[in-house]
């Protein structure tokens, strides 16, 4: 039982999913970049009771992200161009995993880079670390290498990035998806085709908003990235599209900021679901998910989560 007071029996439910050899008690975990390393959450959420904490961005050396302002308020979501703002992998692993071992959940640490030697050297730093379960790749990092185009726009680009990275990794690997490609379906084949053991979908979708009394871009980065409830038909159709494509686990993520939103994911062909921009209004948004589905399951019948896998029908 959770430490809020439940007024249903959930102790007959089965709800635990393995997503490449890891089993995790329930399919909702957290967003990468909307719950920080989990510490900065610890006092709204048992962390014991989520699937999964998956960490913000981690690179090999600390990132100070963009300029101000980067973040904006839209309608029906938000806007951020934070660029991945983090102290880096030592300050990480000194810091932010030792606090992460005293839950009783699984650690998916999200890593970034800006050139291939810069993810593989945090994927062979976390290859030394106990308490790390699951690998995720964020690839739409821009590629200094290739004048700032995203790794994850291009289906050789993914399967290259995602080949590499499996040779080095000890950890399960979790390729995340960017929306903004022509085929997300195509993209997904490739990391599959590059070793990946699952992918997450989607990350934010590129947008931009202009204050129209000054004439002005809200962000200093002009550009940034769209979340929230108003992405979330095209996550789920995405979600939807790569279950059709792939045969490897999918972790659906994109505007959800209920239970009803996490069951379309699982429906659309989801094994398990992250909750993000919703954390930012509500912190304690992953029990409230996680005890809705627990309802939903006790009101329709439903003993077993994967009943619900990839079920939904014309």
């Amino acid at each position: 039982m959770s430490t809020r007071q439940r007024e249903y029996d959930a102790s007959s439910l089965k709800t635990a999913v393995t997503l490449a050899g890891v089993t995790l008690k329930n399919p909702i975990m957290t967003a990468s970049g909307t719950f920080g390393s989990g510490m900065e959450y610890s006092e709204f959420v048992d962390l014991s009771r989520l699937g999964a904490v998956v960490t913000k961005g981690v690179a090999d050396h600390p990132w100070p992200g963009n300029p101000t302002p980067r973040v904006a308020e839209v309608t029906g979501g938000m806007l951020n161009a934070i660029g991945l703002q983090n102290p880096g992998i030592e300050t990480f692993c000194e810091r932010d995993l030792p606090f992460l071992r005293q839950y009783d959940t699984k650690v998916i640490v999200n890593v970034c880079g800006h050139a291939e030697e810069e993810y593989l050297n945090v994927v062979d730093r976390l290859a030394e670390e106990k308490g790390v379960d699951l690998l995720e790749i964020n690839i739409s990092c821009p590629n200094v290498k290739e004048g700032g185009i995203s790794f994850g726009t291009d289906p050789k680009g993914v399967e290259h990035i995602t080949k590499v990275i499996k040779e080095h990794a000890k950890q399960p690997v979790i390729m995340k998806l960017s929306p903004n490609v022509t085929s997300i379906a195509e993209i997904a084949k490739a990391a599959e085709a590059g070793g990946a053991d699952l992918v997450s979908l989607i990350n934010t979708i590129t947008g931009m908003k202009i204050d129209t009394r000054r004439r002005k871009f809200v962000l200093a980065n002009k550009t940034g990235g769209m979340s929230g409830p108003a992405v979330h038909p095209v996550a789920v159709r995405m979600v939807y599209e790569v279950a059709q494509a792939v045969k490897i686990p999918i972790i659906g993520m994109g505007g959800v900021e209920t239970a009803n939103d996490a069951l379309e994911m699982i429906l659309a062909g989801a094994s398990a679901v992250s909750v993000g921009t919703a954390n930012f209004g509500n912190p304690t948004a992953t029990l409230d998910i996680i005890e809705g589905i627990e309802r939903f399951m006790i009101e329709e019948g439903v003993s077993d989560i994967h009943e619900l896998i990839g079920a939904v029908h014309e």
